[in-house]
């Protein structure tokens, strides 16, 4: 009786962990084990995970070009709430504390779900 020559899935995680070793802060092309390919730039691994900072589509945006708002409405990120909402007030000067949209959004995966990384030019 033949035997198969399995690969061992320990060594394609250790593959993969030195792949996006190689690959970090670049920005490539991710494979997944069920067909989905996830484009972005590799930001961080560590020995389960790597993490991947995603660009945002247009489909993640409103119609004004303004991101989708990710938490309650009624939640600021910054400021001052009711009853300290409207006018200038006293404080920091005018511009302080603004934060343009977020332009990336952070995914993490596990090493096992990953086939294969390459990376891709910026154009």
């Amino acid at each position: 009786m033949k035997k198969r020559n399995k690969k061992n899935p320990s060594t394609n995680y250790h593959h993969m962990y030195s792949l996006c070793n190689q690959h970090m802060n670049q920005y490539v092309l991710a494979e997944l084990v069920d067909g989905q390919n996830i484009d972005g730039i590799v930001t961080g691994v560590d020995g389960d995970y790597v993490y991947i900072a995603v660009p945002l589509s247009d489909s993640d945006t409103l119609e004004d070009g303004s991101p989708q708002q990710l938490s309650a409405p009624n939640q600021r990120q910054y400021g001052y709430g009711p009853p300290y909402a409207g006018g200038y007030g006293t404080g920091a000067p005018y511009g302080y504390g603004y934060t343009p949209p977020p332009r990336f959004r952070r995914l993490i995966l596990p090493l096992a779900a990953l086939v294969a990384i390459s990376a891709l030019p910026w154009y």
